[in-house]
């Protein structure tokens, strides 16, 4: 297939809709821009859509945001403990510093490229008090077995689902399992996107009710019912030294029609993500694992190994695509690889084997809903030129 006259075919692109950009309009023309009631109404759709309206759900500017939130209103602290994966993007981590914390980094399963709840098991001390498992690149991680050694040792539980939604483990969808808390991303590049933004929810009222002031300042009153209130109603008091995550309402809006196109959304992830293992499957590679019979994956990502015996290494492939007019990326560079973490708790790439060579072989290729069939096409025949030349 000759690319020479062919677009760049970026990494990744939202999709976005009549209705998103009508919703945005009508926002901007309703006089109230920042939170309000398109973001309500954004809580309350995410709720009916993970088939719980008894959730909290609380919207916020990123799921950094909502980790940092979940995190703070469990009390977490100096002193602590918290175990998550060092396979992931440096956000789940770096929450924990936020609040003076240690961070506990463990490695993943070689097929799963999720956590492994064995290295869960093996790193708790008595200093221990949260997991965060990350749900990398939409396949769920193991909830049972992690929610089991949670239970078993008094810990709590707060799920990284930046990438999962909408994904199921046990016939459950990811944010309405037993964890303290779950934190979905809305980023450009996300399942669905605001744009930037992301959601915390949460069975545990107390948890959501610490959270919501927290969002905006330590503030003890919504400010949306401040000031659209039809009688005085200026009086406020800062409880907390919060924060400012809120989610504006141009980002809700985007966000109120995105959530509706989830399904389908995830649905043309499948076909797409289908299509490259039929395309790849004779190649010295890995294909991305699959999740259990009857589960969903949201296939937020498409991630691909190389085998040993294939004619080039991850970065030439890489080269050789964007040569190619392809966009590519990694995910991730492993938290033990970079200055930061390596240099406060001492890190060893040998100590993370399997991320360590996963990293080494993985290449994330262009998926998502924009995409046709003959874009995938045009991707794995020159996956297909460059390893078998």
């Amino acid at each position: 297939m000759s690319t020479d006259k062919l677009p760049f075919l970026p990494f990744a692109l939202p999709e976005i809709g009549e209705e998103e950009i009508a919703e945005v309009v009508d926002t901007l023309r309703s006089g109230w821009v920042t939170t309000g009631p398109k973001a309500r109404r954004f809580e309350t759709d995410f709720a009916a859509f993970l088939g719980d309206e008894a959730l909290h759900c609380i919207a916020v500017n990123s799921a950094t945001a909502g980790l940092h939130l979940a995190l703070e209103a469990l009390n977490i602290g100096p002193g602590d403990e918290v175990i998550t994966t060092t396979h992931t993007f440096t956000a789940t981590a770096e929450v924990v510093r936020y609040l003076g914390a240690d961070v506990k980094l463990v490695d993943i399963d070689p097929a799963t490229l999720n956590i492994s709840p064995a290295a869960i098991e093996a790193a708790i001390t008595p200093r221990t008090k949260c997991i965060i498992p990350v749900h990398y690149a939409g396949l769920a991680a193991d909830m049972t077995a992690i929610l089991d050694i949670a239970q078993r040792h008094g810990l709590k539980v707060v799920e990284d689902a930046a990438h999962a939604l909408p994904t199921t483990h046990a016939g459950q969808m990811i944010g309405t399992l037993a964890s303290d808390a779950t934190v979905f991303s809305f980023y450009a590049n996300k399942t669905i996107t605001t744009g930037e933004g992301g959601m915390l929810v949460t069975r545990n009222a107390a948890l959501a009710a610490r959270a919501k002031v927290m969002r905006l300042h330590g503030i003890n009153r919504d400010a949306f019912d401040r000031f659209t209130a039809k009688v005085p109603s200026w009086y406020y008091e800062i409880v907390a030294p919060g924060f400012k995550y809120n989610l504006t309402d141009i980002a809700a809006a985007l966000g109120i029609h995105q959530l509706k196109r989830a399904r389908d959304f995830q649905a043309k992830r499948a076909v797409l993500a289908q299509a490259y293992n039929e395309a790849l499957a004779d190649l010295p590679v890995v294909l991305p694992p699959a999740p259990q019979p009857g589960e969903l994956h949201s296939w937020h990502l498409y991630v691909l190994r190389l085998k040993p015996e294939a004619a080039l290494q991850r970065d030439a492939l890489i080269e050789a695509l964007y040569a190619a007019g392809i966009g590519c990326s990694v995910h991730y560079i492993p938290l033990h690889q970079h200055p930061y973490w390596k240099s406060c708790y001492a890190l060893r790439a040998q100590d993370f084997v399997h991320s360590q060579t996963a990293y080494e072989q993985m290449l994330s290729l262009p998926l998502y809903t924009r995409m046709s069939l003959d874009d995938v096409e045009r991707v794995t025949t020159a996956v297909r030129q460059s390893l078998m030349s």
